[in-house]
Protein backbone atom coordinates (compact mmCIF):
# COMPACT_ATOMS: atom_id res chain seq x y z
CA UNK A 1 0.00 0.00 0.00
CA UNK A 2 1.02 3.52 -1.00
CA UNK A 3 2.90 5.75 1.89
CA UNK A 4 1.34 8.81 0.21
CA UNK A 5 -2.06 9.88 1.73
CA UNK A 6 -4.17 12.54 -0.21
CA UNK A 7 -6.96 14.98 2.05
CA UNK A 8 -10.03 15.29 0.03
CA UNK A 9 -11.58 18.43 1.01
CA UNK A 10 -15.27 19.11 0.31
CA UNK A 11 -17.44 22.19 -1.34
CA UNK A 12 -16.29 24.89 1.63
CA UNK A 13 -18.93 27.37 0.46
CA UNK A 14 -17.63 30.60 1.85
CA UNK A 15 -17.34 28.96 5.50
CA UNK A 16 -13.71 30.03 5.94
CA UNK A 17 -14.79 28.63 9.82
CA UNK A 18 -15.86 25.58 8.47
CA UNK A 19 -12.60 24.99 6.52
CA UNK A 20 -10.30 25.83 9.83
CA UNK A 21 -11.93 23.67 12.17
CA UNK A 22 -11.63 20.49 9.34
CA UNK A 23 -8.37 21.18 8.96
CA UNK A 24 -7.48 21.45 12.67
CA UNK A 25 -8.86 17.83 12.68
CA UNK A 26 -6.74 16.50 10.41
CA UNK A 27 -3.31 15.15 10.51
CA UNK A 28 -0.72 17.70 9.21
CA UNK A 29 0.22 16.53 5.66
CA UNK A 30 4.17 16.40 4.85
CA UNK A 31 5.59 17.12 1.50
CA UNK A 32 4.57 12.98 0.65
CA UNK A 33 0.94 14.14 0.53
CA UNK A 34 -1.31 15.74 -1.54
CA UNK A 35 -4.43 18.36 -0.73
CA UNK A 36 -7.10 17.81 -3.04
CA UNK A 37 -10.23 20.64 -2.98
CA UNK A 38 -13.31 19.54 -5.16
CA UNK A 39 -14.38 23.15 -6.06
CA UNK A 40 -17.16 25.35 -4.98
CA UNK A 41 -15.31 27.85 -2.55
CA UNK A 42 -17.93 30.68 -3.19
CA UNK A 43 -20.98 31.81 -2.42
CA UNK A 44 -23.78 31.05 0.04
CA UNK A 45 -21.23 30.99 3.23
CA UNK A 46 -20.44 34.30 5.00
CA UNK A 47 -16.65 34.57 4.01
CA UNK A 48 -15.51 33.65 0.23
CA UNK A 49 -13.30 36.07 0.16
CA UNK A 50 -11.44 34.83 3.25
CA UNK A 51 -11.59 31.03 2.08
CA UNK A 52 -9.96 32.08 -1.70
CA UNK A 53 -7.44 34.44 0.54
CA UNK A 54 -6.10 31.21 2.75
CA UNK A 55 -6.63 28.83 -0.15
CA UNK A 56 -3.71 31.04 -2.31
CA UNK A 57 -2.22 33.05 0.24
CA UNK A 58 -2.03 31.46 3.45
CA UNK A 59 -2.12 27.79 2.89
CA UNK A 60 0.63 27.38 0.94
CA UNK A 61 2.98 28.60 3.52
CA UNK A 62 1.98 26.60 6.08
CA UNK A 63 2.06 23.11 4.47
CA UNK A 64 4.78 21.16 2.74
CA UNK A 65 1.92 19.05 0.83
CA UNK A 66 1.10 19.01 -3.39
CA UNK A 67 -1.98 21.81 -3.01
CA UNK A 68 -4.91 20.95 -5.80
CA UNK A 69 -7.33 23.46 -5.77
CA UNK A 70 -10.23 22.03 -8.54
CA UNK A 71 -12.53 24.10 -10.36
CA UNK A 72 -16.23 23.76 -8.87
CA UNK A 73 -19.50 24.82 -10.85
CA UNK A 74 -19.56 28.24 -8.69
CA UNK A 75 -16.25 28.63 -10.17
CA UNK A 76 -17.06 27.64 -13.49
CA UNK A 77 -20.19 30.13 -13.34
CA UNK A 78 -18.19 33.35 -12.19
CA UNK A 79 -15.91 32.86 -15.03
CA UNK A 80 -18.61 32.82 -17.37
CA UNK A 81 -20.20 36.20 -15.41
CA UNK A 82 -16.98 37.92 -15.60
CA UNK A 83 -16.96 36.89 -19.39
CA UNK A 84 -20.51 38.35 -20.02
CA UNK A 85 -21.83 34.98 -20.80
CA UNK A 86 -24.35 34.42 -18.08
CA UNK A 87 -25.26 37.25 -15.65
CA UNK A 88 -28.71 35.31 -15.13
CA UNK A 89 -26.37 33.61 -12.42
CA UNK A 90 -26.11 35.91 -10.06
CA UNK A 91 -29.89 36.23 -9.77
CA UNK A 92 -31.43 33.47 -7.90
CA UNK A 93 -30.57 34.42 -4.20
CA UNK A 94 -30.18 30.71 -3.31
CA UNK A 95 -26.79 31.13 -5.63
CA UNK A 96 -25.41 33.31 -2.74
CA UNK A 97 -23.49 35.39 -5.17
CA UNK A 98 -24.54 38.41 -2.89
CA UNK A 99 -22.68 37.40 -0.01
CA UNK A 100 -19.47 36.61 -1.96
CA UNK A 101 -19.72 40.25 -3.55
CA UNK A 102 -20.17 41.70 0.18
CA UNK A 103 -17.48 39.61 1.11
CA UNK A 104 -14.69 40.84 -1.39
CA UNK A 105 -15.69 44.43 -0.95
CA UNK A 106 -14.85 43.66 2.67
CA UNK A 107 -19.03 44.69 3.55
CA UNK A 108 -20.74 42.82 6.30
CA UNK A 109 -22.29 39.24 4.55
CA UNK A 110 -26.50 39.09 4.35
CA UNK A 111 -28.34 36.50 5.76
CA UNK A 112 -28.81 33.56 2.93
CA UNK A 113 -32.01 34.43 1.11
CA UNK A 114 -31.76 38.07 1.12
CA UNK A 115 -32.61 39.53 -2.26
CA UNK A 116 -30.28 41.71 -3.85
CA UNK A 117 -31.02 46.19 -4.75
CA UNK A 118 -31.19 46.58 -8.33
CA UNK A 119 -27.42 48.20 -7.98
CA UNK A 120 -26.11 45.31 -6.22
CA UNK A 121 -27.36 43.09 -8.89
CA UNK A 122 -25.49 45.80 -11.55
CA UNK A 123 -22.41 45.48 -9.05
CA UNK A 124 -22.22 41.63 -8.87
CA UNK A 125 -23.19 41.59 -13.21
CA UNK A 126 -19.61 43.35 -13.49
CA UNK A 127 -17.80 41.14 -10.75
CA UNK A 128 -15.53 43.82 -11.37
CA UNK A 129 -15.24 43.63 -7.26
CA UNK A 130 -12.74 40.42 -7.48
CA UNK A 131 -9.23 41.72 -7.52
CA UNK A 132 -7.28 40.87 -10.69
CA UNK A 133 -5.21 37.75 -8.93
CA UNK A 134 -8.43 36.14 -7.87
CA UNK A 135 -10.32 36.26 -11.59
CA UNK A 136 -7.48 34.82 -13.00
CA UNK A 137 -6.83 31.85 -10.16
CA UNK A 138 -10.67 31.16 -10.79
CA UNK A 139 -10.06 30.72 -14.28
CA UNK A 140 -6.99 28.85 -14.35
CA UNK A 141 -8.79 26.34 -11.79
CA UNK A 142 -7.96 22.77 -12.97
CA UNK A 143 -11.10 20.58 -13.91
CA UNK A 144 -9.91 16.52 -12.26
CA UNK A 145 -7.03 15.21 -10.37
CA UNK A 146 -6.15 11.85 -10.85
CA UNK A 147 -3.98 9.71 -8.52
CA UNK A 148 -3.09 6.23 -7.29
CA UNK A 149 -6.01 6.22 -4.65
CA UNK A 150 -8.97 7.83 -7.09
CA UNK A 151 -10.14 9.98 -9.66
CA UNK A 152 -10.99 13.74 -8.50
CA UNK A 153 -13.16 15.84 -9.71
CA UNK A 154 -16.50 18.25 -7.96
CA UNK A 155 -19.39 16.49 -10.11
CA UNK A 156 -19.22 13.47 -11.88
CA UNK A 157 -18.23 11.91 -14.75
CA UNK A 158 -20.45 12.04 -18.14
CA UNK A 159 -22.40 9.87 -19.53
CA UNK A 160 -22.47 8.80 -23.12
CA UNK A 161 -26.13 8.07 -24.80
CA UNK A 162 -24.34 4.34 -24.89
CA UNK A 163 -24.48 5.02 -21.25
CA UNK A 164 -20.40 4.34 -20.46
CA UNK A 165 -18.50 7.14 -17.96
CA UNK A 166 -16.36 8.90 -19.49
CA UNK A 167 -12.89 9.79 -17.89
CA UNK A 168 -11.84 13.17 -17.31
CA UNK A 169 -9.27 13.09 -19.68
CA UNK A 170 -10.87 12.33 -22.41
CA UNK A 171 -14.01 14.80 -22.00
CA UNK A 172 -14.11 17.94 -24.16
CA UNK A 173 -17.10 20.51 -25.17
CA UNK A 174 -20.13 19.60 -22.73
CA UNK A 175 -18.86 16.66 -21.12
CA UNK A 176 -15.99 19.21 -19.94
CA UNK A 177 -19.17 20.95 -18.62
CA UNK A 178 -20.34 18.17 -17.41
CA UNK A 179 -17.80 17.35 -15.26
CA UNK A 180 -18.74 20.48 -12.70
CA UNK A 181 -22.60 20.53 -13.63
CA UNK A 182 -24.02 17.10 -13.92
CA UNK A 183 -26.40 15.40 -11.30
CA UNK A 184 -27.38 12.34 -12.34
CA UNK A 185 -27.97 9.61 -10.32
CA UNK A 186 -27.04 7.08 -13.23
CA UNK A 187 -23.26 7.74 -11.84
CA UNK A 188 -23.87 7.32 -8.46
CA UNK A 189 -25.81 4.29 -8.91
CA UNK A 190 -24.03 2.06 -11.73
CA UNK A 191 -20.51 3.78 -12.19
CA UNK A 192 -18.10 0.71 -11.67
CA UNK A 193 -14.46 1.28 -11.77
CA UNK A 194 -11.55 3.21 -10.51
CA UNK A 195 -13.20 5.47 -7.47
CA UNK A 196 -14.24 8.34 -7.85
CA UNK A 197 -14.34 11.08 -5.23
CA UNK A 198 -17.00 13.78 -5.71
CA UNK A 199 -18.88 17.60 -4.22
CA UNK A 200 -21.35 19.17 -5.71
CA UNK A 201 -24.69 16.78 -4.62
CA UNK A 202 -25.70 17.13 -1.38
CA UNK A 203 -25.22 13.59 0.18
CA UNK A 204 -28.45 13.90 1.52
CA UNK A 205 -29.76 13.35 -1.61
CA UNK A 206 -28.36 10.43 -2.89
CA UNK A 207 -29.94 6.85 -2.74
CA UNK A 208 -29.49 5.94 1.12
CA UNK A 209 -29.42 2.45 0.51
CA UNK A 210 -25.81 2.00 -1.57
CA UNK A 211 -23.98 4.18 1.30
CA UNK A 212 -22.01 1.98 3.78
CA UNK A 213 -21.28 5.31 5.72
CA UNK A 214 -23.02 5.76 8.43
CA UNK A 215 -26.82 4.94 6.79
CA UNK A 216 -28.24 6.18 9.60
CA UNK A 217 -27.24 9.72 8.63
CA UNK A 218 -28.40 10.84 5.58
CA UNK A 219 -26.18 14.26 5.43
CA UNK A 220 -23.27 12.01 6.45
CA UNK A 221 -20.27 11.22 3.85
CA UNK A 222 -21.87 8.79 0.87
CA UNK A 223 -19.91 5.76 0.58
CA UNK A 224 -21.20 4.04 -2.63
CA UNK A 225 -19.88 1.49 -4.64
CA UNK A 226 -17.25 3.03 -7.07
CA UNK A 227 -17.98 6.88 -5.91
CA UNK A 228 -18.02 8.65 -3.10
CA UNK A 229 -19.80 11.98 -2.36
CA UNK A 230 -18.82 14.09 0.73
CA UNK A 231 -20.55 17.81 -0.52
CA UNK A 232 -22.58 17.72 3.25
CA UNK A 233 -23.49 21.14 3.39
CA UNK A 234 -21.10 23.61 3.93
CA UNK A 235 -22.06 27.26 3.94
CA UNK A 236 -25.67 25.71 3.37
CA UNK A 237 -26.22 24.89 6.85
CA UNK A 238 -24.62 21.84 7.05
CA UNK A 239 -20.66 20.86 7.98
CA UNK A 240 -17.39 19.97 6.12
CA UNK A 241 -16.02 16.66 5.19
CA UNK A 242 -12.67 15.89 4.23
CA UNK A 243 -11.39 12.36 3.48
CA UNK A 244 -8.25 10.82 3.95
CA UNK A 245 -7.53 8.30 1.62
CA UNK A 246 -6.36 5.33 1.40
CA UNK A 247 -6.70 5.04 4.90
CA UNK A 248 -10.24 5.96 4.59
CA UNK A 249 -10.38 8.47 7.68
CA UNK A 250 -13.25 10.72 8.28
CA UNK A 251 -13.10 13.94 9.52
CA UNK A 252 -15.68 16.77 9.68
CA UNK A 253 -15.84 20.59 10.62
CA UNK A 254 -18.91 19.88 13.17
CA UNK A 255 -18.28 18.36 16.52
CA UNK A 256 -20.28 15.53 18.05
CA UNK A 257 -20.46 17.69 21.08
CA UNK A 258 -20.76 21.29 21.37
CA UNK A 259 -18.38 21.04 24.87
CA UNK A 260 -16.11 19.43 23.63
CA UNK A 261 -12.84 19.76 21.34
CA UNK A 262 -12.12 16.54 19.94
CA UNK A 263 -11.89 15.61 16.62
CA UNK A 264 -14.42 13.72 15.44
CA UNK A 265 -13.51 11.05 12.52
CA UNK A 266 -14.62 8.01 11.67
CA UNK A 267 -13.02 5.14 9.43
CA UNK A 268 -14.80 3.97 6.30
Amino acid sequence: MSSRRTFVIGDIHGDLAALEAVLARMPRPDADDTMVFLGDYLDRGPDSAGVVDFLMNVLPLHTPARLVMLRGNHEDAWGKVMDGEWSDFVMPVGNGCLQTMESFLGESTSPPGTAPTFEQIERMVAADFFPPSVARWLRELPHFYEDEHAIYVHAGLPITPEGTFVHPSEATGKQRTALLWIRDHRFFRGYRGKTVVVGHTGTAALPPELSDFTPDDPTDLWYGPAVIGIDTGAGKRGFLTALELPGGVVYESRASDPKLDAAPHHEV
